[in-house]
């Protein structure tokens, strides 16, 4: 795999991710460093394991989870937007107690954005490809461009309040739908 291939998959596989972190940085009061290491790392450290698991995970699973991970990621990405959309209809404050860059919704939000990452390590078991440098590379992708993400998002964010966060569980939805769809129409 040539640099100029895997630089392309990083970002691609890294947009999700990107989109996500911006819609977090939109919905948290403030932004700290603490809630940008967390969205990063987190983000940049799924997006590693995930091509490592589907490449160990080889030929004998793909049919299996190609059968069902673009329901998976839809269904998690479209419940944590929905919960979103519920969450800014509400006449309410912005409670610094519900952290997006914590918890289960972390992990949730970690695992939808890259699911899609797994089955590249599957196609890179498929062509022979060593899985451990683009791995590497995917997951600094990720977690660069999750900083970038969840800065930019608390830097708008404040002037938009709870109309941003309708939008940003939107983004969620269609992000998933879009994932969704493309795997049925294909």
């Amino acid at each position: 795999m040539n640099w100029l291939n895997l630089t392309g998959i990083s970002i691609g596989l890294a947009m999700d991710a990107f989109a996500v972190s911006i819609v977090v940085g939109l919905t948290l009061a403030r932004v700290t460093p603490r809630h940008t290491f967390r969205m990063a790392f987190h983000f940049g450290l799924f997006q590693f394991l995930m091509p490592t698991m589907g490449w160990l995970v080889g030929r004998e699973a793909v049919t299996v989870v190609a059968a069902f991970d673009h329901w998976l990621v839809f269904a998690l990405l479209a419940f944590v937007g929905g919960k979103m959309l519920y969450e800014a209809s509400e006449d309410r404050e912005m409670d610094p107690a519900k952290d997006p860059t914590r918890g289960l919704t972390l992990v949730t939000l970690s695992i939808a954005t890259s699911l899609d990452a797994l089955a590249v390590g599957l196609s890179m078991a498929f062509i022979g490809v060593y899985v451990w440098l683009p791995s590497v590379i995917i997951g600094l992708v990720a977690c660069g461009l999750s900083a970038v993400g969840i800065t930019f998002g608390s830097r708008i964010g404040p002037r938009w309040g709870p109309w941003a966060e309708r939008v940003g569980g939107c983004v969620l939805i269609l992000i998933g739908l879009k994932i969704l769809v493309s795997h049925l129409a294909a």
